[in-house]
């Protein structure tokens, strides 16, 4: 067990407990009260408040165990709410307002308290590199989230958080409710017609949330409700392309373990999948957009838009980038097809980049510490401004070293 992982452990349950404490206890547990009730509108709907508000969720096992946390992401997280609780008492009257400002945020709606702890985590891991760490966002107003110095040195470094819902037409969580509502439907059918089947959707238009008040999930799981009590075979028009066939893959047997990895394998890592069993029956939906998924180029437009507003252009800026609603397979496909270096070094080419020396990138993996291959081995990764007068600077190699 690593130095970390000990004084995490020491920590742990005086942490969590403070942590709780300084959200509210009542406070706390409506919030708690409002996922259960979110997460028990359906099974899909469960699954997304889990992926969605696991850090909570994390938060809250955490508090009713009897033992100090022996997990390395519990671990992360204890010591985490421990830095939450060491800079409330170090910071004025208004910096604890501006901490529990950030509390309420990632407290309320559908708002996670992952860029809080994106900034506490980041702060960790310039430290462990060397650095001097000073909360300049939540102590000093600072546009900026924190100030590194290591040398008579010093950087501004920026963390944000974006979701990966932005590069993408057709959202999870969309996704997710509509497989719920359909799921009764899927039901009935293999009732009636035991057998193995899958429906394919191509939405050229996209699925997600809507803001205008169209129920775009309801059009389209009455067109597949019309689809199945018809038995058509096909409904194609300008803004979905469904089709009925029968599944034909060797592991689509009801309960094989193999049947999952093999649909991923058959349909591509950016499908949205779901399967429906009853009793040896199957119904697989399988649905994917009209275009690729961009949700590196995502990252690199929101660079660009915050980027003047957030450094102040008079040291060197780091962007520290949390990509949020991505799962492992997909945050190690975005850096094992360089598709986040490509978008990283584009935006550094860019006017806007011009006070940035690297931009940095991780995700909920690197977040809590958890011992998965597909996290980013040094806990981040950077890619270093060579145009920039600073990206040379010794004092600064550490956070800003090219990791690729």
């Amino acid at each position: 067990m690593s130095e970390f992982d000990k004084l995490a452990r020491i920590a742990g349950g005086e942490a969590i407990a403070g942590f709780i404490s300084r959200v509210g206890r009542q406070a706390w547990e409506n919030r708690m009260a409002e996922l259960g009730r979110e997460a028990g509108t359906g099974r899909w709907a469960a699954r997304a408040v889990m992926q969605r508000h696991g850090l909570e969720l994390a938060i809250q096992r955490l508090s009713r165990r009897n033992s100090l946390p022996t997990l390395a992401g519990d671990a992360r997280i204890a010591l985490l709410c421990a830095d939450f609780l060491a800079l409330l008492e170090g910071v004025s009257a208004a910096g604890r307002e501006r901490l529990h400002d950030a509390l309420q945020e990632g407290l309320t709606g559908q708002g996670t308290l992952v860029r809080l702890f994106h900034v506490l985590r980041t702060a960790q891991l310039q430290r462990s590199r060397g650095f001097t760490v000073h909360h300049a966002g939540f102590a000093d107003a600072a546009p900026f989230d924190l100030l590194l110095t290591r040398d008579a040195t010093s950087a501004e470094i920026v963390c944000e958080v974006v979701s990966a819902e932005s590069g993408r037409d057709v959202h999870r969580g969309a996704w997710f409710r509509l497989v719920d509502r359909v799921d009764p439907d899927l039901q009935t059918w293999l009732s009636a017609h035991p057998g193995r089947y899958v429906l394919k959707m191509t939405l050229p238009l996209g699925l997600k949330a809507d803001s205008n008040g169209a129920d775009t999930l309801g059009v389209l799981h009455g067109r597949i409700r019309t689809l199945l009590s018809e038995q058509r075979r096909t409904d194609h028009d300008g803004a979905a392309m469904i089709r009925l066939d029968p599944l034909l893959l060797a592991a689509a047997q009801a309960g094989d373990g193999r049947l999952m990895p093999r649909l991923r394998h058959e349909f591509g890592p950016e499908a949205h999948l779901a399967v429906t069993t009853a009793g040896n029956g199957v119904f697989v939906l399988a649905a994917r957009a009209g275009r690729e998924d961009e949700v590196a180029a995502a990252m690199r437009r929101h660079m660009a838009a915050i980027v003047p507003q957030r450094l102040t252009g008079q040291r060197p800026g780091i962007i520290a980038m949390l990509i949020d609603d991505i799962d492992r397979n997909e945050w190690h496909g975005l850096r094992d097809r360089l598709e986040l270096e490509g978008e990283a070094r584009q935006f550094l080419t860019h006017p806007q980049a011009r006070h940035v020396v690297a931009v940095t990138c991780s995700s909920r993996l690197e977040l809590l510490g958890a011992d998965d291959p597909h996290a980013a081995p040094d806990g981040d990764v950077r890619f270093r401004n060579p145009a920039h007068p600073a990206a040379k600077a010794a004092a600064l190699a550490p956070a800003v070293l090219s990791s690729m």
